[in-house]
């Protein structure tokens, strides 16, 4: 899969599914900085993602400050090929100050076996292309 560069940030496509229904989303960072995968709470609820009673809400903290969060299964994420199936994700409201509507960090990449390859700007399994 191509990754595509915008201020010097690498951004890929993403496919999310939950509950049989699907979601494209164009505007995803790749973060290797990041330990887990988060969504924006304003662009999962098109595929009903969203806050309920029995969810626990916790905070999360990264290079930018704090944010809470809380935490769903969807039936899969996807980048391309690579592709997780029963995955967690976090849902906040991930407002940074720039156009991302999502970030995959590293327990996806690892799950998958990611190779992301700079020089060509690609992501691909590790067995696919090594």
């Amino acid at each position: 899969m191509r990754i595509r560069l915008q201020e010097d940030l690498p951004y890929v496509r993403a496919t999310l599914s939950y509950h049989n229904q699907q979601m494209e989303f164009e505007n995803v960072l790749l973060d290797t900085g990041s330990g887990g995968t988060i969504f924006s709470v304003d662009q999962v609820l098109a595929v009903g993602l969203q806050l309920e009673p029995d969810d626990i809400i916790h905070r999360i903290r990264g290079v930018g400050g704090t944010e809470f969060v809380f935490t769903k299964r969807v039936d899969s994420l996807a980048l391309g090929e690579l592709q997780v199936n029963d995955f967690e994700i976090e849902i906040g409201a991930m407002d940074y100050g720039f156009g991302v509507e999502g970030i995959v960090g590293m327990d996806f990449l690892r799950e998958v076996g990611a190779v992301i390859d700079l020089a060509r700007l690609e992501i691909y399994q590790a067995t696919q292309q090594e």
